[in-house]
């Protein structure tokens, strides 16, 4: 599947390379850390295009617009903001208009008023105060009020917090309300939190501390009871869509057609298999269904360009993994196949640009290689198909407004970014940049490699890249520091320039390792569905066969092999240490899920299904069964506040490793969440530090790191 190069032909390859290049000096410490000059040269930045014939580039301080035919430079200013901003102060909304100054609209500074959103003519703004959604118009000041029963529980067009981690995101604010193009209408979502359990996250701070109380469902628990309403921007009686609230479903985002007419509602099963998108008709509520489509896994709800609208009004694209693999997709609006864009067994990653007068869709793809991304082209008919981007890099493009010309910067794990400028027939126009540093070749550095090991049952091609110490040399013996994540679909192997990161520990004779597992993205929706009902046995199995391969070389020590990561990551090097302890030396675990019965339900159901319906999946997928098997050195941090990853997973942890005397490292950082603040993130990088002198390099750490 990944047309990448063997494992004997890269180590062969690799020293070739090794031995040709006389580099003379080693990066120096601050060299190392990116605080100084070394492998590469500051270069411009290509911040995309001023029209179709002019891209923009940044030196220093200066923009400059430059044509794509003549080379022409001149200056180039951004265009004066013209849109209208509306945001919250001191609790309160206030407006401004281009050139103005803010203008108050509410008078309320002992209530929170949130998420403002202005209307598309811009002569209303909505928002939400104490679960209930409002609007007020802008030229008279006057609040029209469409909800009255927002409680603790109940909130209209605020999300229930499920629906903010999961489904329509943290970026969203809770905001879970929608203006229509006419601006004539809002859609809005009503959550009603009664049967969700609360789940309390004690607060240390001041004398008696404080309970933060969040209406948080774990996997099997009820979930929010959701209404998706319309309501008159001038005022109406709420119209509610035809679905029954008592359903166990999920909706997730809305769009609203073109003409105001109507509204497109995603709708899926509780088990996650079945997604529906309903037409909704806004004035009476009824519904009529336009596409329908069922998986023996799950569907993800949250699918980044699900949909994707045309300006012809007519047509949508439709991005969907039920052939295994993310594919593109025309739709007529009525919900009936036009054709495939795209097919086959690679992945489409994202739209770059569509190209409606010539009925061509140019995106990003992972198919020349599951580690590196290209840009092509296809019909909206699914054919003339074909590659832009060239060599075996990671393009970042962005395509010109008139789908001519693009810029890309590109690069791979052993050639710093560069840039250029390309025609929509993948003709080299112009270099523009190359961030390769004059002294580059004079510099001994850890080499690093791409390359695959097959996975234990043969069935995959496991990605890797490794980092070799600086000086490496077979006859010696070196530790290894696996850094993983480990996710459904959220592969962390890229080919890409890696800067001087990690150079520092390659200077102190450590070997790196990032790697994914079968169900990382790198082979599709088919690979990440062996995750379905087992989550960290696969990902597990073939972090296994990587630590085996690692431990067969005479080059890695057999007893320094310490895996890290955080969250999901944090979840598998738990296991490693328990499950897998015959192969993992050491672990840094920050923020671990250590059972999936304490994660929230529309994840954790998604892979799993619920805890009644799979018991036995999910005594599998905890730690604490596997507690017994511990050994090695763990070091555990956790924040305090964790809203995601709540702060009982490490403490069930950390209770049963006590129980059995086990020795490990704890650390809780008060006031951090799933990430940790800069105060601590400082702290925690000392520890880290401590932790690879003290169990992997057996020395005194550096006064400079102290």
């Amino acid at each position: 599947m990944n047309r990448i190069l063997p494992v004997a032909f890269t180590a062969l390859l690799f020293v070739a390379v090794d031995g040709a290049n006389a580099q003379t000096k080693k990066l120096t410490f601050e060299q190392s850390w990116g605080q100084a000059p070394s492998l590469t040269k500051p270069i411009s930045s290509f911040r995309g295009w001023a029209d179709e014939s002019n891209y923009i580039e940044s030196s220093g301080s200066q923009l400059f617009q430059v044509n794509v035919k003549t080379g022409e430079k001149k200056g180039y200013t951004y265009p004066t903001k013209s849109s209208t901003e509306v945001f919250v102060k001191d609790k309160d909304i206030y407006i401004q208009y281009p050139g103005s100054q803010a203008k108050q609209l509410t008078q309320s500074p002992e209530i929170d008023e949130q998420n403002p959103t202005l209307s598309p003519d811009g002569k209303y703004v909505a928002f939400t105060r104490k679960s209930d959604l409002y609007s007020l118009d802008v030229n008279t000041g006057k609040e029209i009020r469409y909800t009255t029963d927002g409680t603790d529980v109940i909130y209209n067009g605020w999300s229930s917090w499920v629906y903010y981690e999961e489904i329509l995101g943290r970026p969203t604010n809770y905001k879970a309300f929608w203006w229509s193009p006419d601006s004539k209408q809002l859609a809005f979502m009503r959550f009603d939190d009664t049967n969700v359990p609360m789940f309390p996250i004690y607060v240390s701070k001041g004398q008696h501390g404080y309970l933060e109380e969040t209406r948080y469902p774990k996997a099997g628990d009820p979930n929010p009871e959701v209404k998706v309403g319309f309501v008159k921007v001038e005022g109406s009686p709420v119209v509610w869509a035809s679905f029954n609230e008592k359903d166990d479903q999920y909706f997730g985002q809305p769009y609203w057609s073109f003409d105001s007419q109507s509204i497109m509602v995603q709708w899926m099963n509780r088990d996650q298999t079945n997604l529906k998108f309903y037409a909704v008709n806004p004035n009476d509520g009824s519904k009529s269904e336009i596409y329908n489509e069922e998986q023996p896994t799950w569907i993800n709800l949250d699918h980044d360009e699900r949909i994707t609208y045309l300006a012809d009004n007519k047509h949508y694209i439709l991005k969907s993994d039920k052939t295994g693999w993310a594919h593109y997709y025309l739709y007529t609006l009525s919900g009936k196949l036009v054709n495939p864009l795209t097919s086959g067994e690679w992945q489409v990653k994202e739209i770059a640009h569509i190209d409606e007068k010539a009925k061509v869709l140019y995106f990003t793809a992972r198919k020349e290689n599951s580690a590196t991304v290209d840009l092509y082209r296809v019909n909206f008919n699914g054919k003339n198909f074909r590659r832009l981007t060239f060599g075996d890099y990671t393009h970042d493009v962005k395509v010109s407004p008139d789908g001519k010309h693009f810029i890309t910067s590109y690069s791979n794990i052993h050639t710093p970014t560069k840039v250029a400028l390309v025609d929509n027939n993948g003709r080299v126009i112009k270099e523009l940049a190359d961030s390769k540093s004059p002294e580059f070749a004079n510099y001994n550095v850890g080499k690093r490699a791409y390359f695959t090991i097959p996975s234990e049952d043969g069935k995959f091609n496991l990605p890797v890249i490794i980092t070799y110490p600086t000086d490496f040399d077979e006859s010696k013996q070196y530790p290894v520091i696996m850094s993983i994540y480990g996710g459904p679909d959220a592969g962390t192997v890229k080919n890409t320039w890696k800067g001087v990161n990690g150079q520092y520990w390659a200077n102190e004779g450590v070997i790196q390792i990032e790697c994914d597992h079968r169900a990382s993205g790198h082979f599709g929706k088919q690979g990440v569905a062996w995750m379905h009902r087992n989550l960290g046995n696969w990902e597990l199995v073939d972090y296994i066969t990587i630590a085996k391969w690692l431990k067969a070389k005479p080059w890695v020590a057999k007893d320094k092999l310490l895996i890290t990561g955080h969250s999901y990551g944090g979840y598998m090097t738990c296991l490693a240490l328990t499950k897998g302890a015959d192969y993992f030396d050491f672990g840094i675990a920050g923020a671990p899920v250590t059972g999936w019965e304490l994660y929230d339900t529309h994840y954790t159901e998604r892979w799993m299904d619920t805890p009644q319906a799979n018991p036995e999946g999910y005594k599998n997928g905890s730690i604490l069964p596997y507690v017994d098997q511990y050994k090695g050195r763990l070091r555990i941090m956790h924040g305090d506040l964790d809203d995601n990853v709540h702060m009982q997973n490490t403490i069930q942890l950390v209770d049963a490793l006590t129980d059995r005397q086990v020795p490990f490292e704890l650390m809780i950082y008060p006031g951090s969440r799933h990430g940790f603040g800069r105060s601590k993130q400082a702290y925690d990088f000392k520890e880290r530090v401590r932790f690879y002198y003290q169990y992997l390099l057996e020395k005194p750490i550096p006064e400079n790191l102290k």
